[in-house]
């Protein structure tokens, strides 16, 4: 920025009155304003480019040389010596609570300003909107204030202390490490800086210091009940003869009230300032001192002896109250909102502030069993979302907050946990605009010391003072549907105190914490009225739901873990959800991959992850298992879910489409089925016989009807299956996605029991080598056994790539056994013998047609030493030039035994270049679940039955050496297995592994495949 010189200011250590606020957990704040829920539109915009300095402690001063950062923004995003260092559970450091390192990053971030001249006689008032995670504001060398609290606004009021017209310099010092840092140790990155917008903002001297919105629904699920608090505001005395006034056009809704001409009594609620120390159950000067908060006793006198440190305003509340009949209640489905405006009057009439605010009429209860919506037992389809940016770290803009809500919506996610702190406040405003629930959460997580801080009374300040911040600034916004008081900290005191807090302040919403039932869902805990686990397995919460003592609604605050190539049984826990009553959903862990963008000394740009920057100690590529990429590009999990979450749902089968109809049940809770429109295609081998359209009935919320398929043709499938695809797409044009997208789809089997024409006449005459290997023009090598898979993240952490290296299954090596040749077919036997001795009985009987083809019909014999492989099946390596890839079964995208669901059957047509999934960490890649056939350049492989299939240009080894997608180079042959069985991906990195119907059994294994000429070659 072009700006004047910096002039001489303090350092964070001189700052505080000889305070050391990053080693004081009993101190979360001094000179900062209370936190409210008003938009004060008149701002002066500060964000930009500021003058920089990272120190290397905030005990050093700072030096002449500045330089420039962009505020908003991380500075360890911004290419200092501080760079980004990721960790889940451990603190990044060895220091216990509340001590920090010496060495502790502290910048100093500084620019100047001119107060606008009709700003004269206004009140003045500094937004901060988050900083990482101290917070330490001076003005024109003076001290006015700090904050702790690394995602929630610190505001600071400047009316004594700048007059318009004049230049004044405003330094934030941001120490980076923290007593609170302790209890913000969650499963990110850690940054340093101002993160969100930082500006002005003026009022008059009497303002609306907050308004306190509870839009409600009576039971009759058609009136709305409104309630409003008022809370004005006076810098100066209080004068007689203020209104309030409130309305809402639309529906019809005035009302009006006269602000308290007196205060009330003193030491009430309302009205309250501290002048000179704060008092006792603010901070306890005598606790203070004990804990090293003052650098000395002279220090301490002086805070003692201090001028008034902060005013909150004086305050006079206005309580209004309507019922408001015929209103559209609010729901993720029908996001309804109406227009609430609220204005102060002058004594003489005159308006002096308006406020709009958009609410939304809902009601939410927690019952025994149920977490009730609008008087309905939603089920959460849900997500867990930090604030990410691959290029910005934490500072998001409204832009990319819509982005993804978009694509949330376009895959049938209808619900958010704000994982693990308040997200940017815009981001809910979306939420209420565009229809998702939300779990909002408090920035509480002391992970690496659970089971201590919640006890600690230090903290319990912190613990109360993020929870009411968080309730205070949200509570407005029909999209939240309960409080969270943090995120894996244990259960204690503090936590019985933040609830406490919050059920007064807002009875309207049940509380979340996992730590209240973490080791016990049917206890007799007092803090959270949902059972909220993490990773449970299936078997627990049906037993949970079904045991009779169930005492809360059951939503999983985490499962389905999405790192890398994951989501395994994600169909399975939705079958028990939906059969169970009790169960009510969860949310997957987590949205987004947290990959940084990383420019590498050759140019190259990549995903990183912990380690990459020399953060040590690390967590690696655990900070990358969102169900999205760093991109937001949707992973094969994400589709899933989509389909899992469909809003509409075929559930029929063969004899009902032979009859010309489909039967289709409407999921919604909200809303009938005539805001979708349906079309249909019936296929024979892959190939499209007829379509059309569907007249969709008012299906109405949880009900089923029988749907006419127009024209429907007579078919006996010759291949031996057929399919019926149902598609329902949007009829008309939303915020989140235009006319004809799709939201679902049904698929009925129309098999036929023919199958292929069979009674080719076969012969034993084939060409194998020596060694009894089949040879082929189209192969660079001939079949061979394959027993592994590159580990998946799940396979590393779970433990199964361990094993499969101590068994050597990755490196086999074949021993003829015996050549038999008959006339009808050629049978050879072999056995395969791991890299750690272990040998494995293979025989392969192979015939050829008159035509050429070559029909393979495999054995294996997996020994008990071998349970729970990753696949047994044939490798078969393709020659360069096999590029143009076709197969039947499910697709387009990559799916797996344990995670199908999502995958359409039909004809896919692609290349195998693009089959590549781009994992961050490369590993097990681009499968296909249910093959019945595929073509490779001019070969096509029929299949015996619906396999697993994958074809690559990388070899499992190139997936398991690379580090980052970036490394892998295309070979020019490319790879094809053809798997007999291959196991489930699973979640194992955190949370259950695969169920036991999807891991590879010990014992026999048998397939077959024919080898022939594609169509048209």
């Amino acid at each position: 920025m072009s700006a004047p010189a910096a002039r001489p200011g303090p350092s964070a250590a001189s700052l505080s009155r000889g305070l050391r606020p990053w080693s004081s957990p009993e101190l979360t704040s001094w000179g900062r304003l209370p936190m409210h829920a008003v938009p004060h539109p008149d701002r002066l915009d500060l964000d930009g480019r500021w003058r920089f300095q990272l120190l290397r402690s905030p005990e050093e001063e700072p030096g002449p040389d500045w330089g420039e950062l962009a505020v908003p923004g991380a500075w360890t995003m911004q290419g200092t010596w501080d760079r980004p260092h990721y960790t889940n559970v451990r603190m990044p450091f060895p220091d216990r609570p509340p001590d920090v390192p010496a060495a502790n990053p502290t910048g100093v971030h500084e620019r100047s300003f001119r107060i606008p001249d009709d700003w004269a006689g206004r009140r003045i008032v500094l937004h901060v909107g988050a900083a990482e995670s101290v917070l330490i504001a001076a003005l024109d060398g003076a001290e006015i204030g700090f904050s702790k609290d690394s995602h929630l606004a610190a505001e600071f009021d400047l009316t004594d202390r700048v007059r318009p017209g004049a230049e004044h310099t405003l330094r934030l010092t941001v120490v980076k490490w923290s007593d609170a840092s302790f209890i913000e140790d969650q499963d990110q990155w850690w940054h340093g800086g101002i993160t969100r917008s930082v500006f002005l903002y003026a009022t008059g001297p009497t303002y609306l210091a907050d308004v306190v919105i509870d839009a409600g629904l009576d039971a009759d699920g058609s009136t709305g009940t409104l309630d409003l608090a008022v809370h004005v505001g006076w810098a100066a005395a209080r004068q007689p003869g203020w209104r309030v006034e409130a309305d809402i056009d639309e529906l019809a809704v005035g009302l009006a009230g006269e602000v308290p001409a007196e205060p009330p009594a003193a030491g009430g609620p309302g009205d309250w300032e501290i002048a000179g120390p704060p008092r006792r159950g603010v901070l306890d000067l005598q606790s203070m001192a004990a804990t090293r908060a003052f650098a000395s006793d002279a220090d301490r006198e002086r805070w003692a002896a201090a001028e008034p440190v902060v005013r909150p305003p004086r305050l006079g509340v206005v309580r209004l109250h309507a019922r408001v009949p015929g209103i559209t209640p609010w729901s993720a489905e029908v996001p309804a909102l109406s227009t609430l405006r609220v204005r102060l009057l002058a004594p003489d009439g005159s308006v002096a502030e308006t406020i709009e605010r958009r609410v939304g009429f809902r009601r939410v209860e927690a019952t025994a069993s149920e977490l009730l919506v609008n008087g309905k037992p939603v089920l959460i389809h849900g997500v867990n979302r930090h604030d990410f940016d691959p290029r910005t770290g934490r500072t998001v803009g409204a832009d990319q907050l819509r982005a993804d809500i978009v694509l949330m919506k376009q895959f049938n996610v209808n619900a958010v946990r704000t994982s693990h702190y308040p997200n940017e406040e815009t981001f809910l405003d979306l939420c209420d605009e565009l229809g998702l629930y939300v779990i909002d959460e408090a920035d509480i997580e002391s992970h690496a010391y659970i089971d201590d801080l919640c006890h600690d009374p230090r903290y319990r300040a912190a613990w109360v003072d993020r929870v009411a911040r968080m309730v205070t600034r949200d509570r407005r916004h029909a999209s939240v549907i309960a409080w969270s008081l943090g995120n894996e900290s244990g259960h204690g005191a503090n936590h019985d105190a933040a609830a406490g807090w919050a059920r007064r302040e807002d009875p309207s919403r049940p509380l979340h914490y996992e730590g209240a039932i973490r080791f016990d869902w049917l206890g007799d805990q007092r803090v959270s009225d949902l059972t909220c686990p993490m990773y449970p397995p299936i078997s627990a919460i049906v037993a949970y739901a079904a045991g009779g003592r169930q005492r809360h609604p059951l939503v999983m605050c985490e499962y389905s873990h999405a790192m890398g190539n994951s989501n395994g049984t994600l169909g399975e826990y939705w079958d028990a959800i939906e059969a169970t009553p009790g169960l009510q959903g969860g949310f997957i862990w987590e949205w987004r991959d947290h990959g940084l963008e990383q420019r590498l000394p050759d140019g190259t740009v990549r995903s990183a992850y912990g380690g990459d920057f020399g953060d040590e100690p690390n967590d690696g590529t655990f900070v990358c298992d969102g169900i999205t990429f760093p991109d937001r590009a949707p992973k094969p999990g994400l589709w899933e879910l989509k389909q899992i979450a469909s809003p509409l749902r075929v559930v029929s089968g063969p004899d009902e489409a032979r009859r010309g109809v489909v039967v289709v049940e409407n999921r919604s809770f909200f809303r009938d089925a005539r805001w979708l429109r349906p079309s249909w295609t019936l296929e024979d081998g892959g190939r499209a016989v007829a379509d059309g359209d569907l007249a969709l009935p008012a299906i109405g919320p949880g009900e089923r009807a029988e749907v006419a398929i127009p024209n429907f043709p007579a078919v006996e499938p010759a291949a031996g299956e057929a399919w019926l695809t149902v598609r329902f797409a949007l009829a008309e044009d939303t915020a989140w996605a235009a006319a004809g997208h799709e939201v679902g789809w049904g698929q009925v089997a129309l098999p036929s029991g023919s199958g292929r024409a069979g009674g080719e006449a076969w012969s034993g005459d084939v060409d194998l080598d020596g060694e009894g290997l089949l040879r082929h023009p189209s192969f660079a090598a001939p079949p061979a056994l394959s027993l592994w898979r590159a580990p998946t993240d799940n396979d590393r952490i779970g433990g199964m790539a361990g094993r499969w290296a101590a068994w050597g299954v990755a490196d086999l090596t074949r021993r003829l056994e015996a050549i038999e040749r008959g006339a009808d077919e050629t049978t050879v036997r072999a056995t395969w013998r791991t890299a750690a001795g272990i040998e494995v009985a293979h025989e392969v009987r192979l015939a050829r047609d008159a035509a050429g083809r070559i029909r393979i019909r495999e054995r294996v014999v997996v020994p008990p030493e071998l349970r729970d492989l990753a696949r047994v099946g044939t490798l078969l390596t393709f020659a360069p030039g096999h590029e143009a890839l076709t197969w039947l079964g499910t697709g387009p995208h990559e799916t797996y035994p344990d995670r199908a669901r999502g995958g359409r059957v039909g004809r896919w047509t692609s290349t195998v270049t693009d089959q590549l999934v781009p994992y961050v960490r490369p590993q097990e890649n681009g499968g296909h679940a249910g093959v019945r056939w595929l073509e490779i350049g001019g070969l096509r492989i029929d299949l015996d039955r619906p396999r697993q299939v994958s074809a690559l240009h990388v070899r499992a080894a190139d997936l398991d050496v690379a580090t980052h997608d970036v490394e892998l180079r295309a070979r020019p042959e490319t790879f094809v297995t053809i798997d007999a069985a291959h196991r489930g991906v699973g979640t194992a990195s955190c949370g259950p592994d695969t169920l036991p119907q999807y891991l590879v059994a010990i014992g026999v294994h048998e397939w077959a495949y024919v080898l022939g000429p594609a169509e048209g070659a």
